[in-house]
């Protein structure tokens, strides 16, 4: 009997994972474009509020990946109840580190934002009041985000996508309304573009939870399992999940740094890196997509110890996703002008934008490749690797480096990017040569 293809199968289960995540992003670029009508200081305020957003989402890793790196192990296993348990008790995890969350975002914003001086009192009440209004419904959101990971991390990702595009269609209708006050509705600018992703994301949950009680996806909530905390399940959770929390919350610490350097560079040049933070985050949902492909996909044939097909299929969605990055590169050459101007009207933004865009597209090559190897890593749980390397590379090139570049050396936004190409390019190179080695064990974790 022939084996069956890894492409096709990669393509089946990342292609759902790129809409769906993919999706969310938009939203929120969308959501941005609008708020950039407003003000650039508002642009600029609700920008940070998202990246720091971004920043504790990361917390929440633990509870995703962890769970579905033994998840993957034990459908790879057909053993569907202990999967699901391990679901279970990742949410129980997950609600409670929700309220905490809220609660800092609450109680927290208006501090956090006096850190950014550079944009001003109006920047800084931008980016507070996001930040209190989402807070609000922020246990809802959260324990969403977190349940809608482990359907989509253990492989359902149409299911997962389905559900995210109705709370994206709902909050692409809600947003315009509510930021620009149309038919009727009051304009509450950045509050209305909270309110608008709150109201839509918490109606999710409410269908996350009806999918995970209907016995229609490979993974089934039990009431008693999730008002019956397991503490070695726990401890069990943490150890995997913690390294790649660490590993993302470095991450999205560094770039928020980053954006910090580029604010003391100026209004303008903040403005110009938020709208490459913008369409980062929309192409690194694609890469992530293909990356949970490659992670559900490897991880299973690590629940089979199938070792030959782990390495099929990684090494077919690194082919999958160079060819994608490569014609993304195109694209955003070609197009450097227009996806400029979608953001923005101001002639300084737009002149500075369109200088560097061409350093920008770069990247995506290197960044597209390191997404994809480290889903393949992920899979075979060589999490502490990717931990390691990832804060190496914030410490020494994202902050370091870039420090020394922007506050001795005097250099520009260009410099930022031209790191973080170096960064990627490094990252990618060292993340296929340890895949290749098979130096890492596919016993159960």
């Amino acid at each position: 009997m022939p084996e069956k293809s890894p492409l096709k199968a990669v393509l089946k289960t990342s292609l759902p994972a790129v809409i769906d995540l993919s999706a969310s992003t938009f939203m929120w670029t969308f959501e941005a474009i609008l708020i950039g009508k407003l003000s650039a200081a508002a642009f600029a305020g609700h920008g940070m509020a998202v990246q720091i957003i971004v920043v504790v989402l990361t917390l929440l890793l633990t509870f995703i990946v962890g769970s579905s790196v033994i998840i993957n192990r034990y459908l790879g296993e057909k053993n569907e109840w202990e999967a699901n348990h391990i679901m279970s008790q990742a949410l129980i995890m997950g609600i409670g580190m929700a309220v905490l969350i809220s609660l800092g975002w609450y109680f927290g914003a208006d501090l956090i934002f006096k850190l950014i001086k550079e944009g001003g009192t109006q920047a800084q009440e931008a980016g507070a009041t996001y930040l209190k209004t989402v807070a609000m419904f922020g246990p809802l959101i959260l324990s969403n985000f977190v349940a809608l990971g482990i359907i989509r991390g253990a492989g359902e990702t149409g299911v997962a996508m389905k559900i995210n595009l109705s709370v994206v269609a709902l909050n692409f209708v809600l947003a315009p309304l509510l930021i620009l006050g149309l038919w009727g509705f009051p304009g509450l600018g950045v509050q209305g573009a909270a309110l608008a992703m709150s109201i839509s994301h918490s109606l999710g949950f409410v269908a996350t939870l009806l999918v995970l009680r209907s016995r229609k996806c490979a993974l089934f909530l039990s009431f008693k399992e999730i008002t019956t905390p397991n503490l070695k399940t726990f401890k069990r959770l943490f150890k995997v999940g913690i390294p790649t929390t660490i590993e993302q919350f470095v991450w999205a610490l560094g770039q928020l740094i980053v954006s910090w350097y580029a604010a003391t560079l100026g209004v303008t040049i903040l403005a110009v890196h938020q709208i490459f933070i913008r369409i980062q985050a929309i192409l690194s949902m694609f890469y992530l997509g293909f990356s949970i492909g490659a992670m559900t996909l490897v991880g299973k044939n690590s629940g089979a110890l199938d070792r030959k097909g782990a390495f099929r299929t990684a090494f077919a969605a690194n082919k999958l996703v160079f060819w994608f990055a490569s014609s993304v590169f195109v694209i955003l050459v070609v197009f450097a002008k227009p996806l400029v101007g979608v953001f923005t009207s101001e002639p300084e933004v737009l002149e500075l934008g369109k200088a560097v865009l061409f350093m920008f597209a770069l990247v995506q090559i290197p960044k597209a490749l390191d997404g994809v190897l480290i889903g393949n890593l992920r899979g075979v749980g060589d999490l502490k690797w990717l931990m390691w390397v990832t804060m190496a590379s914030v410490l020494f090139l994202e902050l370091g480096l870039n420090a020394l570049l922007v506050f001795v050396l005097d250099y520009s936004l260009m410099a930022l990017w031209l790191v973080h190409f170096g960064d990627e390019m490094l990252r990618s190179t060292i993340n296929f040569l340890r895949f290749k080695s098979g130096k890492w064990n596919l016993s159960q974790i």
